[in-house]
C-alpha cells in the first residue's frame, strides 16, 4: 500500500514537472508562392506527443500581424499545430483600411491566385512532422474567413474549415460540389460587410451542395469584425469588437474541432 502510495506521488510529480518545462513553440517560416516570397508563423506544444491535427489561419485584411499570431498560439495551447500563413507577402502589412481594401481586392479579383496563396500555406503546414496529414482544417478572419472557405471550394484536403466574420460571396458557387469537409461560418448579425443577401446565397450554395454546414447569427447589434480587440475603436465605421461574440465563437470552434477531429487532442499535455 505504501509503496503504490509513493509511486503515485512521483508519478504526479514527473507529470506535473514535464508540464513545467513545457511551452508553446513558435518559429517564423519563409517560403514562396508565385515568385513572391512569404513568411508565415508555426506555434505549437512542444510537450504534446505523436502527430497532432493541424489547423491553418488566415489573417485579416490587415495582413499577417499579431493578431493572428495569437490565435495561432491560442490554438496551440488546445493541442493543435497551427500555421498563420501569409497572403499579401513577407513583411507586407496594410497602412490603413483603405490600402487594405485594395491589397484583398486584388485576391477577391483572382480567385485563382486566391487559392493558390492559401494553397501554399496549407503546404507549409503539412511538411511538419508533428502534423497528421489526415486531420486538416483552415479559419479564418473577414479576408481570412473567405480565403478559407475559397480553398475549401477548390478541393483542398480539409476536414474542416471556420470562418469568423468572413465574406461569403463567391463567383463560383458550383466549386461547393469539391468542398470535401464540414463548415462552421461565424457572422455578425449586424454586419454591413455581408449583407442578407450574400448569407442567403452562401446557404443556397452549402445546401445545392449537400455540405455539412453551420451558420450561426450573433446579436443584436454585432458587426463586422467582432473578434478582435482593436476594433474597440475601429477606423472603418460598421466595424466594431464583440466580447460576447468573441467568446461564444471561440467555444464554437472548439466544440466543431471535436467534432470533425475526434479524439486528436489527447495528445495534449495533462492540464490543458
Amino acid at each position: 500500500m505504501f509503496r503504490s502510495t509513493v509511486a503515485g506521488i512521483i508519478v504526479t510529480l514527473m507529470l506535473a514537472a514535464a508540464n513545467a518545462n513545457a511551452e508553446i513553440k513558435t518559429r517564423e517560416i519563409d517560403y514562396e508562392q508565385g515568385g513572391t516570397k512569404l513568411q508565415g508563423y508555426l506555434a505549437y506544444d512542444d510537450a504534446a506527443q505523436g502527430k497532432r491535427p493541424g489547423v491553418v489561419i488566415v489573417h485579416e485584411w490587415m495582413g499577417h500581424n499579431d493578431y493572428v499570431r495569437r490565435r495561432a498560439e491560442q490554438l496551440a495551447g488546445l493541442g493543435y499545430v497551427a500555421f498563420a500563413l501569409d497572403m499579401y507577402g513577407k513583411g507586407v502589412r496594410a497602412k490603413d483600411p483603405q490600402e487594405a481594401g485594395q491589397m484583398a481586392g486584388r485576391f477577391k479579383n483572382d480567385r485563382k491566385l486566391m487559392r493558390d496563396r492559401a494553397a501554399a500555406g496549407l503546404e507549409v503546414l503539412k511538411k511538419q512532422p508533428m502534423v497528421d496529414t489526415s486531420k486538416l482544417a483552415a479559419m479564418g478572419y473577414c479576408f481570412g474567413g473567405q480565403v478559407s472557405l475559397e480553398l475549401a471550394r477548390s478541393g483542398a484536403d480539409l476536414v474542416g474549415v471556420v470562418s469568423f466574420h468572413g465574406a461569403l460571396d463567391t463567383p463560383t458557387p458550383q466549386d461547393a460540389k469539391n468542398i470535401k469537409g464540414k463548415i462552421l461560418a461565424c457572422h455578425g448579425g449586424a454586419d454591413p460587410f455581408v449583407p442578407p443577401e450574400h448569407v442567403a446565397a452562401f446557404q443556397k450554395e452549402m445546401e445545392d451542395a449537400k455540405v455539412d454546414y453551420q451558420f450561426i447569427s450573433y446579436g443584436p447589434g454585432v458587426v463586422h469584425g467582432f473578434t478582435n480587440p482593436a476594433n474597440k475603436n475601429p477606423a472603418l465605421q460598421g466595424v466594431g469588437y464583440d466580447e460576447k461574440a468573441d467568446r461564444r465563437s471561440w467555444k464554437a470552434m472548439q466544440t466543431f474541432f471535436d467534432e470533425i477531429f475526434g479524439n486528436a487532442r489527447d495528445t495534449r499535455r495533462a492540464g490543458r
